[in-house]
């Protein structure tokens, strides 16, 4: 069943100029008997006065699906035929056909912008509907005057085409009051709409779909964020899960959310410390490849994990990794060390760099780009970041860090912007291009997190690396997207560095 939460796409609105609506796509005024491309920035309109029957204008626009979420959002239609995610009408095979009155509606962008232009207003449209659109398709869209009526009144013949066939997609006819000012306007501040979709979270879990289930013992899943994380995960395939807790509020939690729990394992311990203790004896025994955090605080579990005797001590520190899916982004970028060491040393800093290439690699990126973060992007000895930075990156150079690029110091505008790189002059194949941050420090790393999350809406899945298996920590406010992607990562880096 497909869940309105999953159909819904959050919309993060950005500044950006108007230039940046039409992304792909063209602009041309057509006045009779020529053709004339005019700036997307630069807004001029026709009045009433200067209108003549057969006036012509077009817009060229490639369909996108984020254009169809953002019109799901708007409008309120959540038709699963227009999202590729879905198979909307049962037929086995995925749909993303535009909107009819998405597409419709490219018609008014001509209107609006070009002619008339600034200062139109509708007084009706109809549409007659040939054909569909589909994501991908570049659509033409035209407009021409075909009269002149009274009180400012214009009747312009509209239609939308597809490039590719110049198949049309739909045809109708628009009346409208065209103005009597001439307008001009450049570089219009229009918010862009970005849409949070989650893409490589998604490929994240299609990559751990195929794996054999992971049996992970997930501690005190007592309220439903964590229970239903955990079930999720489940659901998909991901994981096995055996429960540790008071069975009746893991029960009470199960109900909460509408779930059953009928052929999971659950191991009755009300006490949360002992609770830990059980799921890193799951791990001793070699009953569970992995532990999942649940409602429980985070020092009852590594108190566990790092036990002298029967603990999950692997040779390296434990670090923390969040591994984010930024709208915008074009890659998981990755935080590390962001909940567990509050001030590391150089040495602890090579296992958060090693451990932050591990994952990273796990998840897919073949040779992780490594940027260590510091205020600045040169060696200043009074700022003991920028020293640890440039140290590290010798460290990669010598072969003490492998599997990934390492660079630094480098500060937080040149590591992930490529422009910022370049005005300040640094030649690195990492730099503008890190897909793995390595902070300071506890205190920079999770506010670091927390501003991706909390202002460019960011999800995070978070690992613990450095013991026998993979520890999955959420924080306990964690959704349930973040929960199946944790342990989907999980999942992958098991399976990667057991083979």
């Amino acid at each position: 069943m497909v869940s309105h939460r999953d159909i819904v796409a959050r919309v993060t609105v950005l500044c950006h100029g108007i230039a940046a609506r039409w992304g792909g796509g063209s602009v041309f005024i057509l006045p009779p008997g020529a053709a004339q491309m005019t700036d997307q920035t630069h807004m001029e309109n026709r009045t009433y006065d200067e209108l003549k029957v057969g006036d012509t204008a077009s817009l060229t626009r490639i369909a996108r699906e984020e254009d169809f979420l953002i019109f799901a959002t708007a409008s309120g239609n959540h038709n699963p035929m227009h999202l590729a995610k879905y198979d909307g009408d049962g037929d086995g095979s995925p749909e993303a056909v535009a909107p009819s009155l998405w597409v419709g509606s490219l018609v008014s962008a001509v209107l609006g912008n070009l002619l008339p232009g600034a200062g139109t207003l509708y007084r009706s449209q109809t549409f007659s509907f040939s054909d569909r659109a589909e994501a991908g398709d570049e659509l033409v869209v035209t407009v021409k005057v075909v009269e002149k009526l009274a009180g400012n009144g214009v009747r312009l013949a509209t239609e939308v085409r597809r490039s590719g066939d110049d198949r049309l997609i739909v045809s109708g006819e628009a009346e409208v009051t065209a103005p009597v000012r001439k307008l001009t306007f450049d570089a219009l501040e229009i918010p862009g709409l970005l849409v949070q979709r989650h893409r490589h979270f998604d490929r994240i879990i299609a990559q751990a779909g195929p794996l054999d289930p992971l049996v992970t013992a997930v501690v005190v899943p007592e309220e439903p964020n964590s229970l239903g994380g955990a079930l999720l995960a489940m659901e998909e395939s991901i994981i096995t899960p055996i429960l540790i807790g008071a069975p009746d509020k893991i029960a009470a939690a199960a109900a909460e959310i509408g779930r059953g729990l009928d052929g999971i394992e659950i191991i009755e311990e009300p006490d949360h410390a002992a609770a830990a203790m059980c799921g890193v004896d799951l791990v001793a025994d070699g009953r569970a490849g992995a532990i999942m955090k649940g409602h429980l605080h985070t020092d009852d579990l590594l108190r566990a994990a790092l036990r002298k005797e029967r603990g999950l001590r692997a040779g390296r520190r434990f670090t923390h990794v969040f591994v984010m899916d930024v709208p915008g982004v074009p890659h998981p970028l990755l935080v590390t060390d962001a909940a567990i060491n509050i001030e590391p040393d150089l040495k602890t800093k090579v296992d958060i760099v090693q451990n932050g290439i591990d994952v990273a690699i796990s998840i897919g990126i073949e040779t992780p780009k490594v940027g260590v973060l510091s205020a600045v992007e040169t060696v200043n000895p009074d700022i003991p970041s920028s020293v640890d930075a440039a140290l590290l990156a010798k460290m990669a150079d010598r072969g003490q860090i492998t599997g990934g690029l390492v660079d630094g110091p480098l500060a937080m505008d040149n590591a992930v912007d490529l422009g910022a790189a370049r005005t300040k002059g640094i030649t690195s194949e990492v730099a503008g291009r890190a897909e793995v941050l390595v902070v300071p420090n506890l205190d920079a790393g999770n506010m670091l997190a927390k501003q991706l999350a909390y202002i460019s809406h960011a999800e995070g899945a978070g690992l613990v690396l450095g013991a026998k298996v993979p520890i999955i920590l959420n924080s306990r406010s964690d959704d349930d997207m973040a929960r199946l992607a944790s342990c989907a990562v999980a999942a992958l880096h098991h399976n990667r560095t057991r083979a």
